[in-house]
């Protein structure tokens, strides 16, 4: 397996780097479902970055718990920072997501990727979402914030550099070894998830995803059973 990126580099300027190459339209995909998610309770966050989703995620839901998953020490450090008073409903471990364990006990009604599977090849999202299906909660939501190159003239002449570019910057400066957007909806929709409605920003540049678990309620309930026994 592949070594994750580093990206304890960008820890400090991740936020500055963010405004002065997307301004706000990063943080508004990672946010545009955020009124949709009072009623979930147990949340798995992958990859959050330095941690502003996760932070408001806290404040917007006084009853979630968080389990945030990040290979950069730095952005959990800055993850937990941002977290302030509502640290307490927030658990953090610095792993390789394609390698982390759950708890067993755990079983998340919400899982958060915002800008993260693109750092994945497209076998390596089939494999993590089979290996958290014993652990997700039937009707469980996953929200995706992701790039996408849409098929048009702007896609062509503008989306597909822009990818280009980012893939070669994040290559030099955090090892990245993914370098081509992979084909999520295909993996996550062969491991039983269903998106249910996408919002496009900077025409069609940026995508935000809310999937919904398609797993049957009791072979959810077996597999997740089955799982801590």
């Amino acid at each position: 397996m592949r070594p994750p990126p580093d990206f304890n580099r960008l820890a400090r300027l991740y936020r500055w780097l963010e405004y002065v190459s997307f301004g706000p339209f990063l943080w508004r995909c990672r946010s545009h479902f955020l009124p949709q998610l009072a009623e979930c309770r147990c949340a798995l966050v992958l990859g959050d970055g330095d941690g502003r989703f996760t932070a408001r995620l806290l404040r917007a839901n006084p009853q979630i718990r968080i389990t945030a998953v990040d290979a950069s020490s730095r952005m959990i450090a800055s993850l937990e920072n941002a977290a302030g008073p509502h640290r307490n409903r927030l658990t953090t471990q610095v792993a390789d997501l394609r390698k982390w364990e759950p708890p067993d006990t755990e079983q998340y009604d919400l899982i958060v990727t915002h800008f993260v599977l693109d750092c994945l090849a497209t076998d390596e999202i089939a494999a993590l979402a089979r290996h958290l299906a014993p652990y997700v909660a039937p009707g469980a939501l996953w929200i995706i914030s992701e790039f996408a190159i849409p098929q048009s003239r702007f896609g062509r002449a503008v989306a597909t550099p822009v990818v280009s570019f980012l893939y070669g910057a994040f290559r030099l400066i955090t090892g990245l070894h993914q370098q081509a957007l992979p084909e999520y909806r295909r993996a996550l929709g062969a491991a039983g998830w269903a998106v249910q409605t996408e919002s496009v920003h900077l025409r069609g540049l940026l995508v935000s995803e809310l999937w919904t678990s398609q797993l049957p309620q009791t072979e959810s309930r077996l597999r997740f059973h089955s799982s801590i026994q």
